[in-house]
């Protein structure tokens, strides 16, 4: 059954702790099995990148093997207000 944005934003916002904010895009042409994923939490913070993508791949190990393809860029609070103000 493909999954559905609404369920991994869900599913963001519950397993990853402090998430402030989360978008979710199908890029799969509507069949739910490719998505881009943004993640802002503290929880990345003194994180690197590698670190935060693991944080999230154990997070949604059980929605990412529903998956075809899954992307994802993490930022922490800081960097995603940082990136705001420039217009990203």
């Amino acid at each position: 059954m493909p999954m559905s944005e609404t369920a991994l934003v869900y599913a963001l916002k519950t397993k990853i702790p402090s998430v402030l904010h989360a978008e979710v895009k199908d890029v799969s042409s509507g069949c739910g099995a490719s998505y881009e994923v943004v993640v802002v939490s503290s929880a990345f913070e003194g994180k690197v990148t590698l670190g935060r993508h693991r944080l999230v791949n154990d997070a949604l190990k059980e929605e990412i093997g529903e998956l075809h393809a899954f992307s994802q860029k993490t930022y922490t609070p800081k960097q995603w207000q940082d990136l705001q103000a420039r217009g990203g």
